[in-house]
This record gives structure tokens, sequence and C-alpha cells, in this order.
């Protein structure tokens, strides 16, 4: 197995003076190293085929001994020097001072066909980051994780990647639900893939502390391998990197919208300053359609993350990374300038997108109009978000509300729901749509099929994730296979695969790990 390794971070970057692995706080350094730790019996459960041949590698290498120990942490790569990242972050809208990668093992970057990756252990060990934590993840998450990295992705949302999982052959003690009730699990670790893993936190731990020159070091050296684009110099060059940085996170926020997905903790430690999806905790994907839900148990009381404010967390946390940036610029209007356009940024690319999912080809005030309707209506009664907005693409333009009506009912969780005044403003709404429809000059097949490009018929739900897990325990892993497969064409009818388009069933409403989660993993 041969890598063509290719270091930047941890070369250009200063590192902890400090070689022991014990817990403390790490001053004017960027990261720390560390060894990952072995395990008692590594075994590989899954790997990604399509990040394989990303990092230039065939199948026959992840069948190797090689391959399975170093993405286990059972052996460092060739003249390698893991190490863990430097980084604090607000969590829940609260200062957390120094964070950094409490279960997160960087391993190296790799660079092919022009791409650079950065290879990443989770769950490999505790690390002078870890706190009172031991380093170590379970299955339960590791097979969420993995999953959903690469299901984001074939979805077209900007994401890390997953490249495998594996059980450790440890047991680690874990409390689900934060009551109590601590009960060991099988270990695992996901080997986590990105062009890299930096974080808004990385910025904010330097800011904080006053390490002015060591910040610099830090942007600078994103801006030059992650922002090539940006040409200017000077404290301009710095005005151009929040605004690069603003526009990826609207991006992927946006993306976030247009499948339902809810990240469930958007700390400023887990957003990524490439704006992809990192972090892949209590996630979940809207079952009925709803701005209030979050899957977070811990976010429960407040519902800080959920659905309908995750533009505005976006916003919120890009305001800690201006602050974080000030020292390199020492002037708060620009900074504000560039804060000030989001908001419009975002409501301009939302609209565009629900137009899209709408198969609306020409906005209009009319057509606005009944995109704000519609998300009223959708919480009138519970309606599944991914099959309402695939099931819309059978619509005709010939239809009359009654018949629209009959082709989205799989959506509604409640027929028996739709009488009375909410019958009246769902006939309301489709005889709406379908006089927008009829305005378009699109014809009905080509609106369909422009569709059923953004609108997903496939996505990770809890409960098919669940299931996943639980015959995991029980040491059968065709699911994740099967899982995997199904995700990697969620656009695709998959004819075969019917079953899974389908609401979420009713055991799994108040399910653990159904419904709501928790960030123990």
């Amino acid at each position: 197995m041969e890598l063509h390794i290719k270091n930047t971070f941890s070369k250009e970057l200063p590192a902890d003076k400090v070689i022991e692995n014990t817990r403390r706080q790490v001053h004017d350094a960027c990261f720390s190293y560390v060894t990952p730790k072995k395990t008692a019996k590594p075994k590989l459960l899954h790997v990604s085929d399509d990040m394989l041949k990303e990092i230039g590698l065939t199948k026959s290498d992840s069948e190797s001994d090689t391959f399975l120990h170093v993405v286990t942490g059972n052996e460092i790569y060739k003249n390698t020097h893991p190490y863990a990242m430097c980084y604090g972050g607000h969590q829940f809208g609260n200062w957390a001072g120094q964070l950094g990668d409490g279960r997160a093992i960087n391993l190296f970057e790799i660079q092919h066909n022009n791409k650079q990756w950065a290879l990443q252990l989770k769950g490999a060990g505790e690390t002078p980051y870890s706190r009172t934590a031991d380093g170590l993840a379970v299955l339960r998450s590791s097979i969420r994780e993995h999953l959903c990295s690469e299901a984001m992705f074939h979805l077209g949302v900007p994401t890390t990647r997953s490249l495998s999982l594996s059980l450790t052959g440890d047991q680690v003690l874990r409390d689900v639900m934060y009551n109590g009730n601590a009960t060991y699990e099988k270990g695992a670790v996901v080997s986590r893939v990105a062009p890299s893993f930096i974080r808004f936190g990385n910025f904010e731990i330097l800011a904080a502390r006053k390490h002015i020159n060591t910040l610099q070091t830090l942007t600078d050296y994103t801006i030059t391998h992650f922002y090539p684009e940006i040409k200017s110099e000077g404290k301009q060059k710095y005005l151009d990197f929040l605004t690069h940085v603003r526009n990826n996170t609207i991006e992927m926020i946006v993306h976030w919208q247009r499948v339902g997905f809810v990240h469930g903790v958007m700390n400023t430690d887990n957003m990524s300053i490439l704006g992809l999806t990192i972090d892949y905790g209590p996630y979940g994907w809207l079952e009925g359609f709803d701005y209030e839900w979050t899957p977070n148990t811990t976010d429960a009381q407040h519902k800080r993350y959920r659905f309908g404010n995750q533009p505005y967390i976006g916003m919120w946390n890009l305001y800690k990374l201006a602050n974080a940036l000030y020292d390199l610029i020492g002037n708060a209007e620009p900074l504000q300038g560039i804060l000030d356009e989001y908001e419009a940024i975002y409501l301009d690319k939302y609209i565009k997108m629900m137009h899209q999912k709408l198969g609306i080809q020409t906005p209009t005030e009319a057509s606005k109009k009944m995109i704000s309707e519609l998300e009223r209506v959708l919480q009138l009664t519970e309606t599944d978000y991914t099959i309402f907005f695939r099931k819309l693409s059978y619509v005709s333009k010939n239809d009359t509300p009654t018949i629209l009506f009959e082709k989205v009912k799989d959506a509604f969780y409640t027929i028996e729901a739709l009488q009375g005044d909410v019958l009246n403003t769902w006939t309301a709404w489709f005889t709406s749509y379908l006089f927008i429809l009829n305005s378009e000059i699109i014809d009905d097949s080509s609106r369909a099929r422009a569709m059923n490009l953004v609108n997903p018929k496939y996505v990770l739900r809890n409960y098919m994730a669940q299931l996943a897990i639980e015959e995991a325990d029980n040491e059968n892993y065709t699911r994740i296979s099967e899982l995997y497969e199904l995700l990697k064409k969620p656009y695709d009818e998959q004819t075969e695969n019917e079953k899974w388009f389908a609401k979420r069933p009713e055991w799994a409403r108040n399910k653990i790990g159904c419904s709501m989660l928790s960030c123990s993993s």
C-alpha cells in the first residue's frame, strides 16, 4: 500500500512544545503530536470504494493488513507523525475555551490527482484535548458517521468524507442518554477524510489568547492551501477570506435545508472553515416537516439548533469568526459589512433552491408568495419532507387539486387530519401551485426530471441507521453495505429498493436513536 504523503499542516504551522500526551491547556500552537491507541482486535467492517479511489488506493490495498492497521491506529504509516488539532469554540452560544481534537487524531495528508486530502481517525484514543473523556468512539455513532458522510456527498451536500469503519475489539463505557445508566458498548473507529479539518474554533482559540502572530500564520496557511483564488494582499486578503468562508457556509446550509438535514450541534468548533458538513453527532432528517425540530436531546429545551434556525446560527457563528479575525484587520466596519450581506445572500439562494424543488423555472412575486404559504401549510399536519417534494414531480399541469392531493397523499402521516380548514388550506395551495405551473413553458416530463435532480428519493433516516446499528450489534453487517449502496444513488428511482421510500414507521417515532439522540458517542 503506497500513498503519496504531502503533509502541510504539521510542517507549516507551530507545534505544541510539550511532547507528553497529558490533558492540559496548549498555548501558542496549532496542534500536538500524539500516538493513536492500539486496539485489542481490529476488524474492518466497511470501506467506501469511492473514497478509496480518491486517495489513490485499490480494493486489494483495502484488504491488506497494512490498511487495517493504519485505519485503526495500530500502525503509523512510514515517515508520518500523527497529531491532534488545538481549537476552541462557542458551545450552545457560550465560550467554552480550549476544546481541540478530543477523540480525533490526524494521521497525514495525501496528494492524489492534484487534490489534497487529510486523513483522520475518530475514536483512536485520548489526546491533550480529551479533557475528562477517553478519546474513544462506539460502534453506534461510528456507523452513523460513516454512512451519513458518504450519503451527504452523493446528495451533493458539501461534506467531510469517510474512508472506513472498523471495530476495535475493545469495550467502551457510554451513557447514551446522560441519565446515569452507563453501559459498555463495542468500540469502533471511523477514518475520516477531508481537504482539511480546520474549524472556526482554530482561529477563535488563538484570538482569545492573543496569539496574533500564530493566528496570522494559520490564516495565511488556510488561504494559501484552500483559498488560492484570493490574490489580494494585506488586510484586504483577510476580508476576502471571511467573504469566501461566508459564501461557502451559506452554500452548505442551503443544501442542508434542501434535503431536510438537521446538524444538531452547530457549535463554532463544529463549523468547517471550508464550508463542509463536519462532525456527524446527533444529526437527523426531517420526517414530519417542522421548523422547530432538533434531533439533539441536549438542545431539546431551547432548540437553538432546530431546523428553521440553522441559517441564523450560521450567521451567528460567522460573527464569532469575524471577531477572531479582527486583530488581523483592526477595523470592525468592513467585517460588519461582509456579515451584513449574509441574510440577503442566503435568502436569494434559498428562494432559488425552493423554486428548483418545486419545478418552477421563472420566479415571480406570486411564486415567492406560494413558497411562503407552503412553508406554513406543511406544518398544519405531519407531512414527510422527502416524500412530499419527490411526489410533486408526478404532478401534471392538467391535474386538478383533487388529483394533485391523490399524488402526494402518501407524504401525510394521518390522512384523517386533512379535513375542514386544514383541507381547505391545502386545496388553496394546490390550486395556486397548479396555476403557477400552467404559466410556465416547460413541459411536465422535463420539469419532473429537473425536480428529481434536487429532491432525493432516499435519505438516511434515523430509523434506517438504527436498524443497521442493531444488526451490527449482533454481528450482522450486511445492512451497512445495503444502505451505503442505496445512498450512493439517492436521486435514482431504484425500484428494487422501494421499501426505503416510505414514511418513518410508527415504532420509530419515540425510539432512542430514531427520534432524538444525545452527543454521546
